[in-house]
């Protein structure tokens, strides 16, 4: 397992799923299970117990169903091209000692 090509705040476009077709920003990454977690995808519904009243005053949670993104597969999500906004397999290049990431369709540096 190498490195995650794909970071927070990246866009991508999913590719495969149930999602396939639908971009949006990564809001994080799980690189232990090669999992990424998008903006609007996979959405999975959590049931919340609500904390005491004395705590939702302080700002404790309140209860009820939360919807929030659950992780897919690294491998569903590519890349979008900073410059031309479409999906792009992404390279490695050594640039004077740093790892930079290179979109293969047009070869701009992405980071």
């Amino acid at each position: 397992m190498g490195a995650m090509k794909i970071r927070r705040d990246d866009m991508v476009k999913v590719i495969a799923g149930k999602a396939k077709g639908r971009t949006g920003r990564v809001l994080r990454v799980d690189p232990k299970r090669e999992r990424v977690y998008v903006e609007g995808v996979n959405m999975v519904k959590r049931h919340q117990r609500p904390r005491t009243l004395a705590d939702t005053q302080r700002g404790g949670e309140v209860g009820g169903v939360i919807e929030q993104e659950g992780p897919i597969h690294v491998s569903n999500v590519m890349l979008l091209d900073p410059k031309t906004n479409e999906p792009t397999r992404v390279r490695i290049e050594r640039r004077d000692g740093r790892r930079v990431r290179i979109a293969a369709k047009s070869g701009e540096a992405i980071d």
